[in-house]
């Protein structure tokens, strides 16, 4: 392919390019323990191959309980699927901190500011860190694995309406081993909630 000048077609694999005029924050969870839902939530961006390119997704998820609060499709990379996806998951509750990468769509001022006004502590990755950010790389993992691999989605639509039964599913049905085989849901809402009655 080299020889003939031909190149595969599909997304780089870093998403989330920085911005050198964007404010970069510090990674926050060197040493923490997550002990309870809402302490730390954190949000990464993957790609998902369409008949005509591909489109984008993003996800804010709960790490104590793996829960996905909130995700967002977009054909573009712009921020504003990022902030979309992150007003959701304000709208319901405030987390501690925020974790991301770097890439411009989490360092841009319509998402941190968000996060500031709501008075959220922002963890960013450090550079080059991939680890940093791991338990949403398993999302990702998850996700592609269990849902994107097995379909071909047929446009963006389509994707929506089948992620939105996959996280359904994965949130209320799906158990984690690392959560002793419970539900994100059931963890999540089993220490956020008091039973009813």
């Amino acid at each position: 392919m080299r020889d003939m000048g031909l190149r595969a077609i599909y997304p780089k694999r870093r998403l989330s390019i920085g911005d050198a005029k964007h404010k970069k924050y510090p990674y926050l969870l060197d040493g923490v323990t997550i002990a309870r839902p809402d302490q730390v939530w954190a949000s990464d961006i993957t790609y998902i191959r369409l008949p005509k390119g591909f489109c984008y997704l993003t996800a804010v998820m709960d790490w104590y309980s793996r829960r996905v609060i909130s995700w967002e499709l977009s054909s573009t990379l712009d921020a504003d699927f990022c902030v979309s996806a992150l007003d959701r998951a304000l709208s319901t509750v405030t987390p501690e901190i925020f974790n991301s990468d770097q890439g411009c769509q989490y360092t841009s001022e319509a998402f941190t500011g968000r996060l500031l006004a709501a008075g959220v502590f922002i963890s960013m990755d450090g550079k080059g860190r991939v680890f940093d950010n791991i338990l949403t790389e398993r999302l990702w993992r998850t996700v592609k694995y269990e849902e994107v691999h097995l379909k071909e989605y047929g446009s963006l639509a389509e994707a929506r309406v089948e992620l939105d039964r996959f996280f359904r599913w994965y949130n209320g049905g799906r158990p984690h081993q690392s959560l002793g085989y419970q539900t994100p849901d059931e963890v999540y809402y089993g220490r956020v909630l008091a039973p009813a009655g």
